[in-house]
């Protein structure tokens, strides 16, 4: 197999799946408040998937023609020894499709990771900042320190990857205030800063529909301040971008309410225990788990599953605000 082989995963819709964003764990040192429960019951480890078994895992997805895997969790750097999985995934960029490995990470961890991931291939990292208020960054996520991840920003500047970008999610009456706030420190660290709203996954504390805070809305406070031109910049993911007027950096909107992005959808998720989401907000999906534990190195038939889910693939998701949660599955176990 090489980069040149014909791309095999096309949907009934005529899209072809190039980017997989595999979740290696739902644990988490944060609590982030439209991410999971306070409390939260994690799953047993002998239902996730084992690090041998992600790297298999993607290994099968990039011979088949996927180009792009977005590592996250939970906190996927507080997954013991992901430090080996980020050096095996990196390889397959010589062998397979695979051009770009990139990870979502809360920041927290990134001042032990960064170098390692530099030197293993990780080509770009988001990082969730949802604050720059100290006290209230640590209401949002409940445990987080933000000294520890403003450093960790730091740290990951210095270690020189390809791209860093932030992501905020904006909540009304919890962090709107904020908006040109962030915006203004993702230009002073040179980096692009993505705004999104909150996605409708797993029971949380609050009401939804009462926090939602649209993109079109952050969009029009970002352009009281800033000079802000559309962008034709793709990265191969949902965001939709605006170029900063003298910036080199960009602001960008992920919006599966105010602006659905399902028609040109190229993504599929594969969960922490293993299970092929064809669509963020729908259920369909395929147990690859168990095609790996049932017919362990047979590398064909797990190819071979992966093609026939494109056959489930929905057209897109039906995400309603006024049903809570839409899907009570947590983001921490989607893959954030």
């Amino acid at each position: 197999m090489t980069p040149t082989t014909q791309p095999q995963l096309i949907d009934r819709f005529g899209r072809q799946v190039t980017y997989v964003r595999m979740s290696i764990t739902d644990r988490c040192d944060f609590r982030c408040v439209y991410c999971m429960d306070e409390e939260m019951t994690f799953m047993p480890r002998e239902q996730l998937l084992t690090l041998e078994e992600i790297a298999y895992l993607l290994r099968a997805f990039c011979e088949l023609g996927v180009e792009k895997v977005r590592i996250t969790g939970g906190e996927p750097l507080v997954r013991r020894n992901v430090d080996w999985l980020f050096q095996h995934i990196g390889d397959l960029k010589q062998t397979t499709a695979l051009k770009e490995l990139n990870v979502t990470t809360n920041g927290s961890q990134l001042t032990k990771y960064s170098d390692a991931m530099v030197a293993a291939g990780v080509d770009r990292v988001n990082i969730s900042l949802d604050s720059l208020k100290a006290d209230r960054f640590r209401d949002l996520t409940r445990t987080g320190d933000l000294a520890t991840v403003l450093a960790g920003i730091e740290a990951a500047k210095k270690a020189g990857f390809k791209r860093l970008k932030l992501n905020a999610v904006i909540m009304k009456g919890r962090n709107d205030d904020e908006i040109i706030d962030l915006a203004q420190f993702a230009l002073d660290n040179e980096m692009d800063i993505s705004y999104i709203e909150e996605m409708p996954l797993g029971h949380v504390s609050h009401e939804r529909k009462e926090s939602f805070y649209s993109s079109d809305d952050v969009l029009a406070e970002l352009n009281k301040v800033f000079d802000l031109q559309p962008s034709i910049s793709k990265t191969g993911g949902p965001s939709r971008y605006y170029q900063v007027a003298n910036s080199k950096n960009k602001i960008g909107f992920i919006s599966p309410h105010s602006h659905n992005f399902c028609d040109t959808c190229n993504r599929v998720r594969v969960t922490t225990e293993g299970r092929l989401l064809l669509c963020l907000g729908q259920e369909h999906s395929v147990d690859l788990r168990a095609v790996i534990r049932s017919h362990p190195g047979d590398i064909d038939r797990l190819k071979q599953a992966i093609i026939d889910s494109m056959v489930i693939k929905p057209k897109g998701h039906d995400f309603d605000l006024n049903v809570q949660p839409v899907l009570f599955r947590h983001m921490s176990v989607t893959g954030g």
